[in-house]
């Protein structure tokens, strides 16, 4: 009985978002005036409608198990979100609904991963792909992307990262951690060359899909020589305010379709009853609380962009969608404090929680050892005192 735990717990990582917001909340529990800037959540309340769709599903009598794979009601409604937004062409058949997006990444790299298998992550990345892949025993190749790139990989540095063993291409459209978004043309050159390698799929994630500051938002799956190799991935927590909800679902092919329902149904059934209903009140009703939740997040992003610039050494890009900032903070390290020194930026980020009060979270967990990531779904006071308080704690640093 020495070895009680798994050892694939050797090898996976805590998530790194989850832990500066567990540290944050244990510091404002002892009184503490801690400003949250770690977590992927807007700031906002769901809308009026979507809720009163979920307290009438209660009082339907929605509370029996449903099917695994979703209402066939939401599917259908989810296949014509596809078809009338972002012009894919699913059957209800191909959509699967799970507990939030996580869930269908995880189905989707459990049904297609074999041991060694490899899978294609471009860096910056968010923190649970590679431990999915470990999860699923497949190896995650990274391709990494800086600042100077605006945090997107090129065509080649794809061509040059598949082998005989890539089974899978993951990212996310616009980013988490870093904003950046490919819009059509730049997921032209990348769809160009997944055409040339026909033997491994590609999961597109587009949980962000309407925060985006472009206009239009772009999807891989949009060119037709591809398109049965995409895997989907979408949800309501970002979009529509929902995250306490936990709803997410998939688009693909039948036969990883029903792969996902088949995993899906022996780990969790079917995702929440009345969450259910309230995603189809959210897909089938009016966008403008969506609009104008995404119009807010560009204020706020212009507004922490040209602050951070009054910050020595931080250096960013203009995020093109989500609601995070992702400087790069390597000016910092080495420098000192009364503590002790600067090593990288985890040191970084505790050193900010525990001086300025400000809760932010480490480029290390994204692939991303120079850089932090700020979020701002938070007021605009919040993110306004947060950076005032970046900016002393900062300077305190030689």
């Amino acid at each position: 009985m020495q070895d009680i735990l798994a050892h694939r717990l050797d090898h996976l990582n805590e998530s790194s978002t989850l832990k500066m917001a567990k540290m944050s909340r244990e510091m404002k529990a002892k009184g503490f005036d801690i400003i949250n800037l770690s977590l992927g959540e807007p700031d906002f309340d769901t809308p009026m409608h979507i809720k009163q769709a979920a307290i009438e599903a209660i009082n339907q009598n929605y509370s029996h198990y449903p099917p695994v794979s979703g209402y066939p009601e939401l599917r259908q409604a989810i296949a014509d979100k596809f078809l009338r937004e972002n012009g894919l062409s699913y059957m209800a058949s191909q959509v699967i609904v799970s507990t939030g997006a996580k869930q269908a990444i995880y189905n989707a790299l459990m049904s297609i991963l074999d041991i060694g298998d490899e899978v294609i992550i471009p860096g910056p990345y968010w923190v649970s792909y590679p431990e999915m892949v470990k999860m699923a025993e497949g190896t995650s190749v990274f391709v990494n992307a800086g600042i100077e790139q605006d945090f997107k990989i090129t065509p080649a540095q794809l061509e040059k990262a598949i082998t005989s063993k890539t089974k899978a291409f993951v990212y996310s459209n616009p980013s988490n951690p870093t904003g950046s978004f490919y819009n059509h043309e730049e997921l032209k050159g990348l769809a160009e060359v997944f055409a040339k390698y026909p033997n491994f799929y590609i999961i597109s994630d587009e949980i962000y899909e309407h925060i985006n500051f472009t206009g239009k938002h772009a999807s891989l799956a949009s060119f037709p020589e591809i398109f049965d190799r995409c895997i989907v991935i979408n949800g309501v927590s970002k979009s529509f305010a929902m995250t306490g909800y936990r709803m997410g679902y998939l688009a693909a092919k039948q036969e990883i379709a029903s792969a996902c329902e088949k995993i899906q149904g022996q780990v969790t059934s079917g995702a929440c009853s009345i969450s259910q209903r309230a995603t189809l009140k959210a897909l089938t009703s009016d966008m403008t609380p969506t609009y104008e939740m995404g119009a807010e997040f560009l204020k706020r992003r212009d507004f922490i962009v040209n602050k951070l610039k009054n910050i020595p050494g931080l250096i960013s890009n203009v995020p093109q969608g989500a609601f995070y900032v992702f400087p790069d903070a390597s000016y910092y390290i080495g420098k000192q404090h009364d503590g002790g020194k600067i090593n990288n930026t985890t040191e970084l980020s505790l050193y900010l929680l525990q001086n300025a009060h400000v809760s932010l979270v480490s480029g290390a967990g994204f692939g991303a050892e120079n850089n932090i990531r700020l979020s701002f779904a938070a007021s605009m006071d919040n993110i306004d005192m947060a950076i005032d308080r970046l900016a002393e704690s900062l300077g305190k640093l030689s």
